[in-house]
């Protein structure tokens, strides 16, 4: 065996090693190969623009979650989602869950605005106080076109 074999040999190890790690930080990163401890609520929402499966749900801007169903409702023509909670983390009964903007050209996420309730959500519950995605295009063609009816 030749020097150039053995070194080609480790070059390739290395760089197998590497993408290795690439592709485990990349799936925790993303949240792909997360661990589902936790528990699962529900939400209809109007618009769901800019969520799916996997956007991030936060708390006073902490993640505590993520969305893992998107379905349309057939009947309400709604938008049903679920979402898990990280376990530990208690939601008042009371609180409402809204889709939020990171700005003006970031993305959408799931935030939870908690209520003063002394009891909570258990596993499985719909939180009912919803209010879905807010369209930045017909905002600013209202605002261009004067419109103050509302």
């Amino acid at each position: 065996m030749s020097t150039y074999n053995l070194t080609e040999i480790l070059v390739g190890g290395v760089v197998l090693a590497g993408a290795v790690a690439f592709g485990v930080y990349a799936s925790q990163s993303t949240g792909f190969s997360q661990n589902r401890t936790g528990y699962e609520l529900g939400a209809s929402f109007r618009s769901l623009e800019g969520v799916g499966v996997g956007t991030d749900v936060r708390l006073a801007g902490v993640k505590i979650g993520t969305v893992t169903n998107v379905s349309l409702n057939p009947d309400t023509y709604r938008a049903d989602t679920n979402f898990s909670v990280a376990e530990g983390v208690l939601i008042p009964d009371d609180s409402a869950i809204i889709i939020s903007s990171e700005g003006l050209l970031g993305g959408n996420f799931v935030e939870v605005m908690p209520g003063g309730s002394p009891f909570y959500f258990e596993a499985g519950d719909e939180i009912e106080d919803t209010q879905g995605a807010v369209s930045l295009i017909s905002l600013l063609v209202k605002f261009v076109a004067g419109d103050d009816s509302e």
